[in-house]
Order: C-alpha cells, then sequence, then structure tokens
C-alpha cells in the first residue's frame, strides 16, 4: 500500500460539504493529514464534532468561500442539485478558480448536470465516487473512481492520495466515475442479496450457520460481501450499522437507471433492487444492510 503524503503547501484549501458515515472520517483524513478543511452539514452538531481537524462553517455558503477544492458528499442527486443550485445554493459563491469534486455516489446524469450547469464558471468538476466502507475511509485506504479532465483532476490529486489506497483515472468524461461506480455497486448489491439469501436457504434447511459460514468462505462460492456481510448476519447481536440497507436502495436504482440508459438489461440488479425496496418498505432501511437475511427468513 502506498504511503500516503504529508500536507505540504501544495495542497489547496477545502471546503467539505456533507458530514454523514463516510464524509465524517474522510474530512477528519484530510484535517489530521494538514490540509486546511473547513465543513459544514445540516446537521449543526456534525463540524464541531470534527475539531481540531476540522473547522466548521455556519452555511455551506460560507464554507465554500474563497475555497480550492469543494468536496461534497451528499446522498443523492437531489440534494447535490439542491446544494448548487437551490436556496442558499453555493454555485454563485464558488470561486471561478475552484474544483468541484464530487465524492457522492449520486449517478451519471447528476455529476453531467453538475458540470454543465457550472460550465465557464469554475476551473472544473472532478467525478470520484467512493468505495470502501467507514473504517477505510478513515484510514485514508478507499477506493476512488476518478472522471474528469486532466487539470481538474491534477488539482486534487493530492487530496485524493489522502484518502485513497487506490484513486485511478477510470475516464476523461465526468460521469466516468459515476458509471464505474454502477458497475461496482451492481456487483456489491447483488453479492449481498445472494449472500442473504444462501445463508436463509441454510438456516431453512437447519444447517449451522457459523459452519457454513467457515467452510464455504474458503471455497468457490466465496466472496468479499459473504465474509464481511455474511459474518454480520449470522451474529446474535445486532449489527452494528456501517452501511445502511437505505444505501442501496438508493444506488440498486441508480444501477437500473444507468443500465437502461445503456440498453444493457440486468435483470440480476433489478431483483436485488426489489430485495432492497422490500427491505425498505419492511422498516429495515436504516438498519444495516445486513438485515437481507433476516428479511429471507422473514424475521
Amino acid at each position: 500500500m502506498p504511503e500516503h503524503p504529508d500536507h505540504s503547501p501544495a495542497l489547496p484549501r477545502v471546503a467539505w460539504i456533507g458530514l454523514g458515515a463516510m464524509g465524517a472520517p474522510m474530512a477528519r483524513r484530510l484535517g489530521e493529514s494538514g490540509v486546511p478543511v473547513t465543513a459544514f452539514d445540516v446537521n449543526p452538531q456534525a463540524a464541531p464534532a470534527l475539531a481540531p481537524a476540522v473547522t466548521a462553517a455556519a452555511s455551506a455558503r460560507e464554507a465554500v468561500a474563497g475555497a480550492g477544492v469543494v468536496a461534497v458528499m451528499v446522498a443523492t442527486p437531489a440534494q447535490l442539485e439542491e446544494l448548487l443550485h437551490g436556496e442558499g445554493g453555493i454555485a454563485g459563491a464558488l470561486d471561478p478558480g475552484a474544483v468541484l469534486l464530487v465524492l457522492s455516489t449520486v449517478g451519471p446524469a447528476a455529476v453531467e448536470a453538475a458540470a454543465a450547469g457550472l460550465a465557464g464558471r469554475i476551473a472544473g468538476v472532478v467525478d470520484a465516487p467512493v468505495s470502501g466502507g467507514t473504517a477505510r475511509a478513515g484510514a485514508g485506504e478507499l477506493l476512488i473512481m476518478v472522471g474528469g479532465a486532466d487539470a481538474p483532476v491534477a488539482a486534487v490529486r493530492p487530496l485524493l492520495d489522502l484518502l485513497a489506497a487506490t484513486a485511478p483515472v477510470v475516464g476523461g468524461r465526468v460521469g466516468d466515475g459515476q458509471r464505474f461506480k454502477a458497475v461496482n455497486q451492481l456487483l456489491c448489491g447483488v453479492h449481498i442479496a445472494a449472500a442473504g439469501e444462501a445463508l436463509a436457504l441454510a438456516d431453512a434447511m437447519g444447517l449451522d450457520l457459523a459452519q457454513v459460514h467457515e467452510v464455504l468462505g474458503a471455497g468457490a462460492a466465496a466472496s468479499f460481501m459473504f465474509s464481511d456481510r455474511g459474518a454480520r448476519m449470522i451474529a446474535e447481536a445486532e449489527p452494528e450499522v456501517r452501511s445502511a440497507l437505505d444505501i442501496f436502495v438508493k444506488d440498486m436504482a441508480l444501477v437500473t437507471d444507468a443500465a437502461r440508459t445503456a440498453g444493457q438489461p440486468v435483470p440480476l440488479a433489478a431483483a436485488a433492487e426489489q430485495i432492497y425496496q422490500r427491505g425498505k418498505q419492511a422498516g429495515l432501511g436504516r438498519q444495516d444492510d445486513s438485515a437481507v437475511f433476516r428479511l429471507a427468513r422473514g424475521r
């Protein structure tokens, strides 16, 4: 794993918008690495909780004033649009030399619209959705899939290197990062749903779930999600919410939307999307996504 660089004068001042489960440890990571970070979140307690690594701002517009990079970690396409162009939106407050760094998973259409709306007004937009979970976010060990033109990508590269174990440029267009993330989430979402269904079948047949997890996790059926989420599925205690089921409700919808745009059938993704929708309807949206196992077993 590459060593992360120390802070140097070349690192820009960063405005950070969005301090949820992933955004907070990422912002703290930059601040503790010596990057000057001013942050805002709709939760008024979120930014002050990161002091002294991060400076809290009273509004998003206050946070972005004079920032060289504006990093966005909101949850949905609608939130990105509202942040930029809604009441109190930041579009008119961005420095002309700033780069907008969209780290959220919001789909190609949302980042393409953001780039079009800001064209000629700022230095550029970089599309860089992240993958890896909260622990890796805090350790700077994420996978970040980067889309954008050379100059804005170069401007944010020192920050990406602090946040990621690997941050490859996957395309020169804004939106290419989101397209890569759609493929990533198709695999993740289907694998979690498959792990839940497999363990539900094992449970229904009276097998020892811990043994199923151990034995099959060492063979050809193994996957990261079977290992990671499977362990949480069979745990006796209610698992800590590391990735809410609602995230996959949103992300699998983005996957199927991207597939429709591309004209590519994705029947497995569509089936997994329905499982997450059922979980949300059953009141499990804020629970850990490993709850798909309990959903499959009717618990």
